[in-house]
Protein backbone atom coordinates (compact mmCIF):
# COMPACT_ATOMS: atom_id res chain seq x y z
CA UNK A 1 0.00 0.00 0.00
CA UNK A 2 1.33 3.49 -1.16
CA UNK A 3 1.92 5.81 2.19
CA UNK A 4 3.32 8.93 1.24
CA UNK A 5 5.84 10.34 -1.55
CA UNK A 6 9.10 9.42 -0.14
CA UNK A 7 10.96 12.10 -2.43
CA UNK A 8 10.80 14.58 -5.63
CA UNK A 9 13.72 14.35 -8.21
CA UNK A 10 14.71 17.91 -8.86
CA UNK A 11 16.99 18.37 -12.33
CA UNK A 12 20.06 20.27 -12.01
CA UNK A 13 23.06 21.48 -14.15
CA UNK A 14 25.64 21.48 -11.64
CA UNK A 15 24.98 19.50 -8.24
CA UNK A 16 27.60 21.57 -6.08
CA UNK A 17 25.87 25.03 -6.96
CA UNK A 18 22.24 23.63 -6.99
CA UNK A 19 23.37 22.31 -3.31
CA UNK A 20 24.74 25.40 -1.92
CA UNK A 21 21.67 27.44 -3.53
CA UNK A 22 19.58 24.61 -1.53
CA UNK A 23 21.16 24.22 1.55
CA UNK A 24 22.31 28.28 1.78
CA UNK A 25 19.27 30.07 0.49
CA UNK A 26 16.58 27.68 1.20
CA UNK A 27 17.77 26.37 3.68
CA UNK A 28 17.22 21.96 3.40
CA UNK A 29 19.44 20.15 5.27
CA UNK A 30 21.42 17.14 3.80
CA UNK A 31 20.63 14.26 4.01
CA UNK A 32 22.83 12.15 1.96
CA UNK A 33 25.12 13.32 -0.67
CA UNK A 34 26.80 10.15 -1.98
CA UNK A 35 28.65 8.64 -5.32
CA UNK A 36 26.15 6.69 -7.47
CA UNK A 37 27.43 5.12 -9.95
CA UNK A 38 29.88 5.41 -12.61
CA UNK A 39 30.29 8.76 -13.73
CA UNK A 40 30.15 12.39 -11.57
CA UNK A 41 26.81 12.49 -10.36
CA UNK A 42 26.11 12.09 -6.92
CA UNK A 43 22.93 11.34 -5.17
CA UNK A 44 22.01 14.32 -3.39
CA UNK A 45 18.85 13.90 -0.74
CA UNK A 46 17.82 16.96 1.07
CA UNK A 47 15.30 17.49 3.71
CA UNK A 48 12.67 20.31 4.17
CA UNK A 49 12.71 21.40 7.94
CA UNK A 50 9.82 19.90 9.27
CA UNK A 51 8.32 17.85 6.24
CA UNK A 52 8.70 13.99 5.66
CA UNK A 53 8.90 14.59 1.89
CA UNK A 54 12.38 14.80 0.65
CA UNK A 55 14.17 16.27 -2.58
CA UNK A 56 16.46 14.98 -4.42
CA UNK A 57 19.72 16.94 -6.92
CA UNK A 58 19.26 14.41 -9.64
CA UNK A 59 19.00 14.73 -13.28
CA UNK A 60 18.55 10.89 -14.54
CA UNK A 61 20.77 10.85 -18.21
CA UNK A 62 18.26 11.91 -21.15
CA UNK A 63 16.44 14.31 -18.93
CA UNK A 64 19.01 16.52 -19.27
CA UNK A 65 16.03 18.94 -21.30
CA UNK A 66 14.06 19.04 -17.88
CA UNK A 67 16.64 21.33 -16.41
CA UNK A 68 15.44 25.03 -15.87
CA UNK A 69 11.56 24.08 -16.76
CA UNK A 70 8.14 24.21 -14.55
CA UNK A 71 8.55 21.60 -12.14
CA UNK A 72 5.40 19.65 -11.10
CA UNK A 73 6.41 20.18 -7.40
CA UNK A 74 4.61 22.80 -4.68
CA UNK A 75 6.04 23.62 -1.56
CA UNK A 76 4.24 24.73 1.22
CA UNK A 77 4.27 27.94 3.65
CA UNK A 78 2.44 29.47 6.20
CA UNK A 79 2.93 32.62 5.11
CA UNK A 80 3.63 32.89 1.49
CA UNK A 81 4.43 36.66 1.27
CA UNK A 82 6.93 36.47 4.29
CA UNK A 83 8.91 33.50 3.29
CA UNK A 84 9.17 35.36 -0.21
CA UNK A 85 10.49 38.35 1.57
CA UNK A 86 13.22 36.29 2.86
CA UNK A 87 14.45 34.35 0.43
CA UNK A 88 14.64 37.17 -1.60
CA UNK A 89 16.79 38.68 1.24
CA UNK A 90 18.98 35.31 0.79
CA UNK A 91 19.09 35.63 -3.06
CA UNK A 92 16.03 33.81 -4.54
CA UNK A 93 14.48 34.83 -7.51
CA UNK A 94 10.93 34.81 -8.04
CA UNK A 95 9.31 34.57 -11.64
CA UNK A 96 6.51 35.67 -9.84
CA UNK A 97 5.39 37.67 -6.40
CA UNK A 98 2.65 36.74 -4.39
CA UNK A 99 -0.57 36.91 -5.51
CA UNK A 100 -3.84 36.12 -3.44
CA UNK A 101 -6.41 34.10 -4.87
CA UNK A 102 -9.88 32.63 -3.18
CA UNK A 103 -8.07 29.24 -2.61
CA UNK A 104 -4.78 30.84 -0.81
CA UNK A 105 -1.62 32.74 -1.45
CA UNK A 106 0.77 32.03 -4.16
CA UNK A 107 4.37 33.01 -5.53
CA UNK A 108 6.78 31.19 -8.11
CA UNK A 109 9.91 30.53 -6.87
CA UNK A 110 13.16 29.82 -8.71
CA UNK A 111 15.94 28.25 -8.35
CA UNK A 112 19.72 29.12 -9.86
CA UNK A 113 19.04 26.67 -12.70
CA UNK A 114 15.44 28.33 -13.37
CA UNK A 115 13.45 25.47 -12.59
CA UNK A 116 9.93 27.10 -10.92
CA UNK A 117 7.87 26.06 -8.01
CA UNK A 118 5.10 27.18 -7.11
CA UNK A 119 5.28 27.95 -3.17
CA UNK A 120 1.78 28.53 -1.77
CA UNK A 121 -0.26 28.68 1.73
CA UNK A 122 -1.25 25.53 3.00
Amino acid sequence: MIKAVKFVSIPVKNQDKSLKFYTEVLRFGIVTDAPMGPGTQRWIELKIPGADTKVVLFTPDGHEDRIGSFQGISFAADDVAKTHDELKSRGAEFAQGPTKQDWGTFAILKDIDGNQFVLSSK
